[in-house]
């Protein structure tokens, strides 16, 4: 794990590390994808992106679950969707109540080396292709997040290729990291280092396809 200059405040906090999670069986986390609520916010005839999203702290070995909140990024950092305060519907309590999602919490928080009161916010996402459309997993382009730490969670592809995941250390740079994260891996990011990207998904066969993914922030960038 590489260190930050100390004269960061993020002097203790990694650039970017790949890990497997071998805590987590994924299958517990597959029925909660399916029928998921539709991202309100994509523009266009075809709503590809499904997505739920809430926002926690670490206490312990445990998650305390913090009231419903909205989603704020300026423009600067997406010029799609900034300075609009977007709204998701919760995580399921059932699956906040799992070990493996716990596990993922945690796993993200100990990483990251997070204040015992730092918020993370948690996007639970699925994106869907067909044959006829395929489906940007980052309509906003190259793009930071305007967070401290990011850390992007396979959960599954399903009859998909493309999805890779990029790092660049400037927009107009070749990447540094590029990767299809494979179901259990976790990607850390800290935000202030990279922008990250993810390429275009599609069908491997004459079929719809779906990539699921958590994606973990702290800051959460929720306020009430």
């Amino acid at each position: 794990m590489q260190e930050l200059g100390t004269e960061t405040e993020l002097e203790y906090a990694f650039l970017f590390t790949l890990r497997k999670v071998n805590s987590i069986n994924l299958e517990g986390f597959k029925p909660f994808f399916r029928n998921m609520p539709i991202d309100p916010y994509i523009k266009g005839n075809y709503n590809y992106r499904s997505r739920r999203l809430s926002r926690f702290t670490v206490s312990g070995n445990e998650l305390i679950k913090l009231p419903h909140g909205y989603f704020f990024q300026s423009k600067e950092y997406n010029p799609l969707m900034g300075d609009l305060k977007r709204e998701f519907a919760e995580l399921d309590d059932a699956l906040i109540e799992l070990d493996i999602f716990r596990n993922l919490v945690l796993a993200f928080s100990d990483s990251c080396k997070l204040h015992p009161e730092a918020e993370i916010g948690v996007h639970q996402i699925r994106i869907i292709c067909s044959p006829d459309n395929f489906s940007n997993p980052a309509p906003e382009g190259i793009h930071q997040d305007g967070t401290d730490f990011i850390g992007i969670f396979s959960v599954d592809r399903d009859n998909i290729q493309g999805g890779e995941t990029h790092l660049y250390t400037a927009k107009r740079e070749k990447p540094v990291f590029s990767k299809v994260l494979n179901p259990g891996e976790l990607l850390l990011v800290n935000d202030h280092e990279f922008f990250h990207f993810a390429n275009p998904i599609k069908p491997q066969t004459d079929a719809q396809g779906s990539f699921d993914v958590f994606v973990l922030t702290s800051p959460s960038l929720l306020s009430e």
